[in-house]
């Protein structure tokens, strides 16, 4: 989480798309969806193991009950979507974008993201637990009491986020810049805050979670 100059590649998507909708039968187990847009409908209470996209536009499109462990998702962009509370378990995803989405507690325990930008986002109580990231970038996002607590991460960066009581337990903060995120409050341990970047605001608040009493004098 190395700061705002972190570049995430975009998803490779076709100059045209054939529109499309994704029946209840299609989510079943190690399906494959490819090459298509996919807008303004409901995908709802479906369930499906291991599913592939591939080279995928949705834009105003809500996830609904939907459970999709250990998906695969490449060159994939999400525009005004609502993923919230999707089960996303050890999803695989590169090259992907949420621009202006709902991931009210989407859940990406143990998900590998590789060139993922969440931007202008709405993610309070995600879940990103045992989560491997690398080149994902948080741009404008609001993630209070989200879970990133035992992440791996790499090239990922939190900017101009709200970051208010988001987990970070057993995530070491070394290199991350949280000096333009906005927080109340954190969930870390101190040993994990070593070489963590902040303000000197927010080094008051710091002071004020660990009993610490700053002299002004």
């Amino acid at each position: 989480m190395s700061g705002s100059k972190v570049k995430v590649e975009a998803p490779k998507l076709p100059a045209a798309l054939e529109s499309r909708t994704i029946d209840a039968y299609e989510l079943c187990d190690e399906y494959a969806i490819s090459d298509c847009v996919v807008r303004d409908c409901e995908v709802e209470n479906q369930t499906g193991y291991r599913i592939c996209f591939d080279r995928i536009l949705f834009q105003n499109v809500a996830f609904r009950g939907t459970s999709l462990p250990k998906s695969e998702w490449t060159d994939v962009r999400f525009d005004n979507c609502d993923l919230s509370n999707i089960d996303l378990n050890g999803a695989i995803m590169h090259r992907v974008t949420f621009h202006e989405c709902k991931l009210l507690g989407m859940d990406l325990t143990e998900a590998t993201l590789r060139n993922v930008l969440f931007d202008e986002c709405y993610g309070d109580y995600a879940v990103l637990r045992f989560s491997n990231t690398k080149q994902v970038k948080f741009e404008k996002c609001s993630l209070a009491k989200a879970d990133l607590s035992n992440m791996t991460h790499a090239q990922t960066s939190l900017h101009e986020c709200n970051i208010d009581g988001v987990q970070f337990a057993q995530t070491k903060l070394r290199g991350v810049d949280l000096s333009n995120c906005d927080f109340a409050s954190l969930s870390v341990n101190i040993e994990d805050l070593q070489g963590c970047m902040i303000s000197p605001l927010q080094a008051s608040s710091f002071a004020t979670m660990f009993g610490l009493v700053v002299n002004e004098d």
